[in-house]
C-alpha cells in the first residue's frame, strides 16, 4: 500500500523526504527507495528536483525559497534512467561512455536547459550516481548465446567430461610489449614521478590452459601464433597425460584449421576441442592469467632486452604453475565462477 502524504503530519512527512532523499545520494535507484517505504516513484524525484533547488531546506515541511528549479522532477527521472539505462552511442552521441560533457549535451538536446560541468557533477551524486571504471563487452556479442552456454553448454559438457573421466581446461592467447607498466609510486605531493624505461619495443606471444582444479600447462613463442604452433601447445599438453582432457577454445581461425582437427583426430577421442560463445572474453578463464603475468609480472619489472621480457614472463608464468590455489582464484570472478570446480 501507497503512503498517503495527505494523512501524515509535517514532520513525519519530512522525514520521510529526507530518508527517502539520502538514500538515493548513497546508491539506491529511486524505484527501490520508492517501492522499499511505500511510495510512489513520481515523488522521489521531486523531492530530488526540490533538493537540487534549494537543498535541504527544500524538503522541509515549510520550504526554504532556494533559486529558481531548472529542471523538474520528470526531467531529472528522464536523466536517471537515460544514464543507467543507455549508451550515450544510442542517443548519437560521439563517446560510449557518459561524462558531464555528454550528459549535458542530452540536457540541452532534451530540455534546452543548459547546466555548468560542476551542476552536472552535483546532480549525478544528489542521483547517487558516481563515475566508474566500467566493464566492457564486445557490441557483437550476443546475450542469448552466452545464456545458453551458461545454463546448457557448459553444464553438459562438464558432465560428459565427468563420465570419461576427463579433466576440463580453457585455453587462450595473448601478447605482451616491453614497454607495459602497472601500478603506483611514491613521489613528493604535487610532483608526478618520472619512471625511465627503454625506448624500445619488442613482445612476446604467450599461449596457456588452466583447469578449475588449479593446473596451468603454458608456451612462450616469439612470433604470431597460428595453427602449426597451436598443435605444439596441444602437444605439450597432452604429452604424458593418462587422462583425456576437454579443452575449451574461443573461435579464432587457428583453433579450427584443418591441421588442428587432424591432430585431435589422431588422438583417438584423448582430446576434444570445445568452442566458448563468440566475442566472450570475460568466460574464460584463462584470460586472468594474461592480467596476472601483465601486472604483476611485466608491468613490475625493468624490461631492457628481449630476454629480460622472456624472463618476466616465463618466472611470473611458472609461479602460477606451481601455486594452485592462484590459478583456482581465477575461476572465482563473477564471470567465471559458472566454470569453478563443483
Amino acid at each position: 500500500m501507497k503512503i498517503d502524504g495527505r494523512k501524515l503530519d509535517h514532520a513525519t512527512l519530512q522525514d520521510i523526504r529526507f530518508r527517502a532523499v539520502k538514500a538515493v545520494q548513497q546508491g539506491k535507484a529511486p524505484t527501490e527507495v520508492a517501492r522499499d517505504m511505500g511510495l510512489y516513484a513520481n515523488r522521489v524525484f521531486v523531492w530530488l528536483a526540490a533538493y537540487r533547488s534549494g537543498g535541504w531546506g527544500a524538503l522541509e515541511a515549510k520550504a526554504i525559497i532556494g533559486r529558481p528549479k531548472t529542471l523538474t522532477a520528470r526531467q531529472i527521472r528522464w536523466i536517471y534512467n537515460t544514464v543507467t539505462g543507455k549508451n550515450p552511442l544510442q542517443l548519437k552521441l560521439p563517446f560510449a561512455l557518459w561524462t558531464r560533457g555528454q550528459i549535458r549535451t542530452v540536457i540541452i538536446r532534451k530540455f534546452g536547459v543548459k547546466l555548468s560541468l560542476a551542476s552536472i557533477g552535483r546532480l549525478l551524486a544528489q542521483l547517487g550516481l558516481t563515475c566508474q571504471k566500467p566493464l566492457f563487452r564486445a557490441y557483437q556479442q550476443n546475450p542469448s548465446l552466452v545464456e545458453k552456454w551458461l545454463e546448457e553448454e557448459f553444464p553438459k559438457i562438464r558432465k560428459e567430461a565427468k563420465k570419461k573421466g576427463a579433466e576440463i581446461f580453457f585455453e587462450d592467447e595473448s601478447g605482451v610489449r616491453s614497454d607495459f607498466h602497472s601500478g603506483t609510486t611514491w613521489a613528493r605531493r604535487g610532483v608526478t614521478p618520472v619512471v625511465r624505461v627503454t625506448g624500445q619495443r619488442f613482445s612476446l606471444n604467450m599461449i596457456s590452459a588452466v583447469s578449475p582444479k588449479g593446473s596451468l600447462r603454458f608456451m612462450v613463442v616469439r612470433g604470431g601464433v597460428g595453427a602449426r604452433v597451436f598443435v605444439r601447445f596441444l602437444k605439450r599438453l597432452m604429452h604424458g597425460r593418462r587422462r583425456p582432457a576437454f579443452l575449451i577454445v574461443d573461435g579464432h581461425p587457428s583453433h579450427r584449421a584443418k591441421i588442428v582437427q587432424r591432430f585431435v583426430d589422431s588422438l583417438d577421442g584423448k582430446l576434444e576441442l570445445r568452442f566458448l560463445p563468440p566475442y566472450s572474453p570475460e568466460l574464460n578463464p584463462d584470460e586472468l592469467v594474461w592480467n596476472d603475468v601483465k601486472n604483476n609480472g611485466v608491468g613490475r619489472a625493468i624490461v631492457e632486452k628481449p630476454s629480460d621480457l622472456r624472463r618476466v614472463v616465463v618466472g611470473r608464468l611458472r609461479y602460477l604453475q606451481k601455486s594452485p590455489a592462484v590459478v583456482r582464484s581465477f575461476f572465482q570472478a563473477p564471470d567465471t565462477k559458472y566454470a569453478a570446480a563443483a
